[in-house]
């Protein structure tokens, strides 16, 4: 793996944020306001869409390091090409609202045909959450294998809170938190926590065993910048006071 020392450092200390625009999101104006935000509010790392153009775009906003984030592994030349210092397969959030499922296997392929393509790039792919937590499990163990550096957890669309304020915030990140908690104690790359969280459950991330949590749609569907730094600046705060998990 040729992780940025960065991002190392990032991971090894359990306080990494990464500040996601969204797989399909290619509106530049939108893009520019989430990488502004995420370079201003204090972020590790920003993941947007594997397009070039936006990776040219991101790299004269800031000097985080940039992930591009698809599912199609051809897409991820090119983004590298342009600058990009790391790829993601994944998340999966945006296709189960149009009937597309990612299975196991599928992943799996998917992570073997982007090694063969970019075998030295650091690699994160996310697990399913559509999987029950004993196939997340299995698919991690067999995803770093293959070759993954980082293993992602999703879950946020999956869980329906019957509560509102921060019981509902709770519930909303328990699919991601409970996938955290197993993935992590499975395998020896970090993990990385998203889909669904907030200020409030950030902190459970890092306790359940996770190195860092991903943050979108808390973020990305804001209309107001400041609002969005706001946003980034809470969750770095929120990681910040958060007492690092111990495992024997």
């Amino acid at each position: 793996m040729n992780m940025l020392n960065s991002l190392q450092t990032a991971f090894a200390s359990n306080r990494v944020l990464k500040v996601i625009s969204g797989l399909n999101n290619f509106d530049r104006d939108r893009v520019a306001m989430v990488v502004r935000a995420a370079d201003l509010g204090g972020a590790t790392f920003i993941d947007i869409a594997a397009d070039p153009e936006l990776v040219r775009m991101a790299r004269q906003l800031t000097n985080l390091p940039i992930c591009v984030s698809a599912v199609e592994p051809e897409l991820f030349v090119a983004a590298v090409e342009a600058g990009a210092d790391l790829i993601e397969i994944g998340n999966f959030d945006s296709f189960y609202a149009q009937g597309i499922r990612f299975e196991a296997d599928e992943v799996l392929a998917l992570t073997q045909a982007t090694r063969a393509l970019l075998p030295h790039i650091t690699l994160s792919v996310t697990v399913p959450h559509i999987l029950t937590l004993d196939k997340q499990v299995e698919l991690a163990q067999a995803l770093v294998a293959a070759g993954a550096d980082i293993i992602q957890t999703e879950g946020g669309t999956s869980s329906a809170p019957s509560h509102a304020g921060t019981l509902g915030l709770i519930e909303k990140a328990a699919p991601t938190l409970a996938a955290a908690y197993e993935i992590s104690r499975a395998v020896e790359v970090p993990v990385l926590c998203a889909s669904g969280l907030s200020n409030v459950t950030a902190p459970l991330a890092i306790s359940a065993g996770a190195a860092g949590i991903g943050v979108g749609s808390a973020i990305n569907k804001l209309n107001d910048e400041i609002a969005a730094i706001a946003v980034v600046r809470s969750l770095v705060e929120a990681l910040a006071a958060t007492p690092v998990a111990v495992r024997g």
